[in-house]
């Protein structure tokens, strides 16, 4: 655990403005900027902003790579799911019938969340500093490692 004494030395004498992990991935999936809250997050559909409009915090660092898919397959699959099996219990119809209602509410359902997804999922990022939020690069100085130099 890192001493305040330590944080300040190690950010260069200033102490570090605190950066709360629901906040910051709250205002994410608001697809608000996670320093402010006010800027915009994305500038088109999933395209991040290159910085905030408002405060200037800089974006480009996220690495949302594929976790926001995952999550959005997983938590849309988890509630399908759910809503095939209780209406497969309650109504018996053809399976032909279920395709076409579950398959359009999936697509529906996977394209409604995955921006706010993506958005706290760059929050999350911000709020622990991951892939230069922190102020430091160390994928420029350790290419590949995408980690502290020990």
């Amino acid at each position: 655990m890192v001493q305040q004494g330590e944080q300040a030395i190690r950010y260069g004498g200033a102490r570090e403005p605190e950066r709360p992990l629901g906040r910051s991935i709250r205002r994410g999936m608001l697809c608000r900027c996670p320093h402010c809250g006010d800027g915009r997050l994305f500038r088109a559909f999933l395209k991040p902003v290159d910085a905030c409009a408002v405060c200037g915090e800089e974006i480009f660092h996220h690495r949302a790579d594929d976790l926001p898919a995952y999550l959005v397959i997983l938590v849309v699959g988890h509630v399908l799911l759910t809503g095939y099996m209780l209406t497969d219990m309650a109504f018996r119809v053809s399976p032909w019938v279920h395709l076409a209602i579950w398959v359009p509410l999936a697509i529906l359902a996977a394209i409604l969340t995955i921006q706010p997804i993506k958005g706290g999922v760059i929050g999350l990022q911000w709020a622990l500093k991951m892939h230069g939020f922190g102020g430091t690069d160390h994928e420029a100085t350790d290419p590949g490692r995408g980690g502290p130099i020990s």
